[in-house]
């Protein structure tokens, strides 16, 4: 008995996402909760385990977009497992490979004896023509636009008789395609010729055009929005670090034996920021229609750097946690964001968040806020510079501060005691233990 394998529900916002790539090959076998594939949302980016062992068939390919509930494999659960075969194949690293059939058997390692060899695409395409009625892959459908192949004259080696991109590909290479380039990978599409140049291919050597991701849209999406709604003002100071790097270099040894992990800087903020949130409520509100909502709980967002984007999962309850706790809670999400284990109920909600943009070196910058968070803070590079103290003249570790922040919630008195506070908190971390 087949099983279908469908796109599950991942949240209310979401309706589909993009089948990024298969972690297992066509026709391979498959082990309960096995991770088989990775699809990419604009959210985050999740990956479907197998519900039972079997055979696997594909019916989406890579680069699919896939609505939630659609079908895009079969496991076949009566087929017994293969004598000596690895419960985990992984995909080849050749994206244009879709099918381990499509490779020779002299590349194979211990192929199945007489096992039949399917012929390459482009010799499949001399014998028996695609059906016409079964619709196409969005990939399929770009390189048969760009190409001007006729789909009749190609044979499908995928389910059911559908043309895969390997079948086109190997059409291209066999000759039976004009001479227009073809730009791989998949994603990528020609840039348009150079009005000096009559060769297309020069135009694709300077330049590659290729669609954004789902994540990368919703961020741009998201700043826009934060832009067009909210008005955005940014207040600066700066901090002296002295104190807080000489706790960390005096306790570090003993707050790693104890707690596994280091004590960092963002713990310290993260404390300083709800302590300037205490001082100063209205920061801690937001705007929903002609009501402000003011909250009385300290969830702080911590922005994490991936491959993919800029995610921002939530630190719950920050007042009733310890620095080793913060510290554990910010190792944990960074970890998951970057392996692509970060779920939607990491990233909901928040009242405040925090970015460090001197981990790249950044200078100064102004954030841009949250939605519907009324306030972010944004830290930077630390440098030694010369500063004034008791009248000397001293070399000092400094950083810039920003708050950036919602006018129509905040006023710009209420923004500078935020950021003062916060200041005298990092400057002076005792006031963090007594609360003043």
């Amino acid at each position: 008995m087949a099983i279908e394998v469908k796109i599950p529900a991942l949240g209310e916002s979401i309706s589909s996402g993009i089948l990024s790539s298969w972690k297992v090959t066509e026709g391979s076998y498959v082990e309960i909760d096995q991770p088989i594939y990775e699809l990419e949302t604009d959210k985050i980016t999740q990956e479907g385990l197998a519900e039972t062992a079997g055979l696997i068939s594909f019916l989406a390919q890579e680069g699919d977009e896939v609505e939630i509930g659609a079908t895009i494999a079969s496991i076949d659960e009566a087929a017994s497992k293969p004598t000596g075969d690895s419960p985990s194949e992984t995909k080849p690293s050749d994206p244009a490979e879709e099918s381990s059939e499509a490779t020779p058997p002299e590349e194979k390692k211990d192929p199945p004896k007489e096992k039949e060899v399917t012929p390459p695409p482009s010799v499949l395409a001399e014998a028996t023509p695609a059906d016409p009625t079964i619709p196409h892959s969005p990939a399929v459908r770009k390189i048969l636009a760009e190409t001007g192949i006729d789909p009749s004259t190609l044979s499908g080696s995928g389910k059911d008789g559908r043309l895969t991109k390997a079948d086109v590909l190997g059409a291209v290479k066999a000759g039976s395609a004009p001479s227009t380039p073809i730009p791989e990978p998949a994603p990528s599409v020609k840039s348009p010729p150079l009005k000096e140049s009559g060769s297309s291919q020069i135009a694709n050597e300077r330049s590659t055009r290729r669609p954004l991701s789902p994540i990368r849209r919703k961020i741009a999406a998201r700043l826009v929005e934060a832009q067009q709604t909210a008005a955005i003002l940014s207040t600066f100071n700066e901090v002296d670090l002295t104190a807080v790097m000489a706790l960390r270099k005096s306790h570090q040894d003993s707050f790693v034996k104890q707690n596994g992990v280091k004590l960092g800087f963002m713990s310290f903020f993260v404390k300083a920021v709800v302590h300037a949130l205490q001082a100063v409520p209205g920061i801690n509100s937001r705007m929903e229609g002609n009501d402000l909502v003011e909250n009385h709980y300290y969830d702080i967002g911590v922005a994490v750097g991936t491959e993919k984007g800029l995610v921002v999962p939530v630190l719950r309850d920050c007042e009733k946690l310890s620095f080793a706790e913060i510290e554990k809670g910010i190792v944990g999400f960074a970890e998951k964001a970057r392996s692509g284990g970060i779920t939607l109920e990491d990233m909901q909600g928040g009242c405040f968040t925090i970015t460090n943009g001197g981990i790249y070196g950044s200078m100064l910058s102004t954030p841009i806020i949250n939605p519907p968070q009324s306030g972010i803070l944004g830290m930077h590079a630390i440098q030694e510079r010369a500063v004034v103290s008791n009248g000397e003249i001293v070399i000092r570790p400094m950083m810039y501060l920003a708050l950036s922040y919602d006018h129509r919630v905040v006023d710009g008195k209420e923004a500078v005691t935020f950021l003062i506070k916060i200041k005298e908190a990092i400057e002076e971390p005792a006031r963090l233990a007594l609360g003043i």
